[in-house]
């Protein structure tokens, strides 16, 4: 049995603990049974954005003309959009596997690993048959990620169906999809599906899309959806049947039996399951540890992100909280420090920021007002239109806005963003949060004229102390007060 330093189970974000043990001389493994880089790279963030862009593309042939640009789309060459894009992410999944295999003092075994005792640890060698290695590791990193949830419906064992794993690289497009699940994988892709021309039905059981967002978040994404595909918000799928490889899913009112008269019947050529996701954990043998786990199957930890066995760390996806890359980036930098270090660094999601990447964007960062509300807290909001900056007129983000929460001594609550180049805008805000700032430090600082920016600058200087006066007078602009 080799014996290591460190070992990390899973070769995407957790790969980074090994790197930076591997830089301070300790010999370190890796265990991944799949493409280097974990779920993002392959089979998440990178694909699906790209398959986005090329939506977004789209869109805007179509919508040119209002800008006096008439254009037309002479069809679209679906094939090559995911051929191209798959090629794309396998040669970067490639590329990370060469990476790691030509660092020093790294070890990367190719195969599923399980648990044998606190930091034992069996590998099902991949292409080998039932040919198995045995490592031990001083330290032990669980980051083997999650994989899409697959619901509990009536016949879904008798129908053929996809998830987000296997959707993205479709050789061709559906001319129907029903996609159940009503958060922010089922909008994106809806988005993408419909605005390449697919007729598209999405299915959630909360009263809007994306439905943890801000409710203003929410209901502007779940009109603008609406234009691209026909949505039944407060729905749930009751069952599932398949005839002559067409998919019928029966959406029943949430809550309800199917026997009700509001229950309708989508028949499409495809059935796209995007309901969540759920931890690798269940692959690990966690029962021979000392390890905890929710009922969910997500690793407890404390907020240094060691489990309840000394020396064995989680991150990433495992942990449920932030299943975000950035998150399981940042706490890879966390792990490492406390591992190597022990630098006793803690995690600090106040302000870990969010995307969603339909059209509008959506960025958040903090608490929404319904959380805020539920808590009981004292805030103020303030929300403002994209129309307040000049720039956000010249694109005609009618939907878009700011909101800009703040608590009673000007310390920032939230901000969420819907509309063109959301991501982006969120992040002087970002700053702002983690460096404990103040809403001054969001309106204080010159912005450029004229950029979508101002619009962030208008909705904290509303809520400045300070009311500086070279903000944009957004009332005037818009005319909302």
């Amino acid at each position: 049995m080799d014996a290591y330093d460190i070992v990390v189970l899973g070769g995407g974000s957790g790969s980074q603990v090994a790197t930076a043990a591997a830089d301070q001389g300790l010999e370190a493994a890796v265990v991944e049974p799949g493409p280097l880089g974990g779920a993002c790279i392959t089979r998440g963030c990178v694909p699906s954005k790209a398959l986005i862009h090329r939506a977004d593309l789209v869109s805007d042939v179509r919508e040119a003309e209002k800008f006096g640009v008439p254009a037309r789309l002479h069809g679209i060459d679906y094939g090559e959009i995911t051929a191209s894009i798959r090629e794309t992410v396998y040669e970067k999944a490639s590329n990370q596997e060469s990476s790691l295999q030509d660092t020093e003092n790294i070890a990367l075994y190719r195969g599923e690993g399980r648990f044998v005792d606190d930091r034992t640890i069996e590998i099902e060698l991949n292409g080998k048959g039932n040919e198995t290695a045995e490592i031990s590791g001083d330290t032990v990193v669980i980051a083997v990620g999650g994989r899409p949830m697959v619901p509990p419906i009536d016949g879904l064992e008798d129908v053929d169906y996809r998830t987000s794993d296997d959707a993205l690289f479709l050789e061709d497009r559906p001319d129907e999809l029903v996609i159940v699940g009503g958060g922010y994988i089922g909008a994106e892709l809806g988005y993408f599906f419909g605005a390449l021309g697919a007729d598209v039905s999405i299915v959630g059981r909360s009263d809007q899309l994306v439905p943890r967002e801000d409710d203003d978040v929410s209901g502007v994404v779940t009109e603008s959806l609406e234009t691209y595909c026909d949505v039944y918000t407060g729905y749930e799928a009751g069952s599932v049947a398949e005839t002559d490889g067409r998919v019928t899913v029966t959406a029943k009112p949430a809550g309800e039996d199917e026997s009700g008269d509001d229950t309708v019947e989508l028949t499409a050529d495809d059935l796209l399951l995007a309901t969540g996701r759920r931890p690798n954990t269940d692959t690990l043998d966690l029962e021979t540890t000392g390890v905890k786990t929710d009922e969910t199957g997500y690793v407890e930890t404390d907020d240094r992100l060691e489990t309840a066995v000394d020396g064995v760390w989680a991150l990433g996806d495992v942990l449920g909280e932030q299943p975000f890359k950035h998150a399981a980036d940042d706490e890879s930098k966390v792990v490492a420090a406390n591992v190597l270090d022990d630098a006793g660094k803690t995690i600090d999601s106040e302000a870990m920021p969010h995307a969603i990447f339909t059209s509008p964007r959506v960025a958040s960062v903090g608490q929404t007002e319904g959380e805020l509300e539920d808590a009981g807290r004292e805030y103020e909001a303030v929300t403002v239109p994209y129309g307040a900056a000049p720039m956000g007129m010249i694109l005609e983000a009618d939907d878009g806005f700011v909101k800009a929460i703040a608590g009673p001594d000007g310390d920032i609550l939230g901000c969420h963003i819907v509309g063109p180049q959301a991501p982006t805008l969120l992040h002087e805000v970002v700053v702002a949060m983690d460096g404990g700032g103040t809403v001054d430090d969001v309106a204080g600082p010159v912005h450029v004229h004229p950029a979508l920016n101002e619009v962030v600058y208008a909705a904290f200087e509303e809520l400045s102390d300070a009311k500086y006066s070279t903000a944009p007078d957004w009332r005037d602009v818009s005319g909302r007060d």
